[in-house]
């Protein structure tokens, strides 16, 4: 699952990466494209990853037949959400206000940008009801196998549209989501052939049928305030974006490169929590409790563990890191400075991911989401306005100086605050988890 959730992340280290390397205007475009991009896309997953808790405890009890009328649900689903989802991006001028005055040319390359990536939302949200089913029964390989093709394609596909290669016109920001939207498109196709011809789909009777109201209805009651947590947690860090744009090109390609870093980090413990997240759902399917608290806590040890030595590796390699992303000093010197901040932010950032995965393998979101508001929003993308842009902007400014050099004084406030905010949640989110466990299991010792 981890090597499937990387080789998904590869898209965006991609577009990062040879746009950057195309100019920076390319890389700030892409920076505040993907921002809006993702809020909307990540926002609509975690309403189709209700699948995953629903599927699993199916599979745990043996309900196989279930899981196939499920699935076909989900995709009706995805193809209702793809519509809204295209609806909010055609349309970015709102999106864009929040980032003050934007150069024609970069704002010309941000909507040929999305608008592309609106062509590739119904492939991109139906391949997530796919890579939900395999999670839900424990057969990841599939989706890491189509994603590691998909890595090569999206690559041929950037270099050929983003730099005009064999006679083809140089399309920037905009040439990287038409590689996407054809990637999509790709893996949809391949991933239907391998769920109509492997037999071991054949006990599920996957289908897809009529719109049923009380299916759909299940995974909305779920799926709804598990989207709304996505969607608090993607616009904490997607509105950083847009504000740090206020503070320049230069500013915005060195966020963008923390981001996109910080994404590519956070896979190893999404990957975690998922898989925990499925397995313990299958276990409390099974009615196993004890079974499935053993899962959770060793979910979360192997979270917690990979994300210090993540930290290690970051810490030691960030110069050579920040050098595959940029070739502008600028740039670079405005990451380097934000790097500092990536330790703390990534310990508890898989701390709060991995125990919002177990909480939803008992069907609970409202909590996490509720939680998340309050931390994530309040703390973070609130308080991080208010000190680095608002009423207080520069009352940091001088220890934001000594611990993140470089930095622009906003996008360094932001960061901060977004850090702290994640170490709170998470340790909501754990205390939390532990309520649920005495609850469930009032014998079994919470996890540590």
């Amino acid at each position: 699952m981890l090597v499937g959730q990387w080789a998904g992340m590869a898209f965006g280290v991609l577009d990062t990466a040879m746009t950057g390397h195309a100019s920076p205007v390319a890389l700030a475009a892409m920076a505040l494209s993907v921002s809006i991009y993702v809020t909307v896309f990540v926002g609509l997953t975690g309403v189709l990853h209700a699948l995953i808790p629903i599927a699993a405890q199916h599979f745990g009890a043996g309900r196989l037949a279930q899981i196939g009328r499920a699935w076909g649900q989900a995709v009706w689903l995805a193809l209702g959400l793809s519509a809204l989802g295209g609806a909010l991006m055609m349309f970015p001028g709102p999106w864009l206000s929040m980032s003050g005055d934007i150069a024609p040319e970069v704002r010309s390359q941000i909507e040929g940008y999305l608008h592309m990536l609106v062509l590739a939302l119904p492939a991109a949200l139906v391949f997530r009801t796919v890579y939900a089913l395999n999670t839900a029964v424990s057969r990841p390989k599939v989706v890491m196998t189509i994603n590691l093709a998909g890595i090569g394609a999206k690559a041929l596909f950037n270099w050929l549209f983003i730099y005009g290669k064999l006679g083809l016109p140089a399309l920037g920001a905009v040439g990287a989501g038409l590689s996407t939207a054809l990637v999509f498109w790709l893996a949809v196709a391949v991933s239907a052939w391998v769920l109509w011809r492997d037999p071991f789909y054949r006990p599920f009777a996957l289908r897809i049928g009529l719109p049923r109201w009380a299916s759909l209805r299940e995974l909305l009651r779920l799926g709804v305030p598990m989207g709304g947590s996505y969607l608090v947690e993607v616009t904490s860090f997607t509105f950083m974006a847009l504000l740090v744009a206020r503070e320049g090109v230069y500013a915005t390609g060195g966020h963008q490169i923390m981001a996109n870093l910080i994404a590519l980090c956070y896979m190893m413990p999404l990957s975690l929590g998922i898989a925990s997240g499925a397995l313990t759902a299958q276990a409390i399917g099974a009615a196993d409790h004890e079974r499935a608290r053993r899962t959770g806590s060793a979910g979360l040890a192997l979270a917690l563990g990979g994300a210090a030595a993540t930290i290690a590796l970051v810490t030691a390699g960030r110069g050579w890191i920040v050098d595959a992303y940029t070739s502008d000093p600028r740039v670079a010197a405005v990451a380097l400075g934000l790097l500092t901040m990536q330790p703390l932010f990534h310990f508890f950032d898989a701390l709060q991911c991995c125990t919002s995965y177990l909480l939803r393998a008992y069907k609970i979101a409202v909590a996490p989401m509720l939680i998340q508001i309050g931390t994530l929003w309040g703390i973070g993308l609130l308080g991080g306005w208010w000190l680095g842009y608002g009423p207080a902007a520069g009352a940091l400014a001088a220890p934001l100086a000594r611990i993140m050099p470089g930095a622009p004084t906003g996008a360094a406030t932001l960061w901060l605050m977004a850090s702290v905010s994640i170490a709170v949640s998470g340790l909501m989110l754990q205390a939390w988890y532990r309520r649920v466990l005495r609850l469930r299991n009032p014998h079994s010792v919470t996890p540590a």
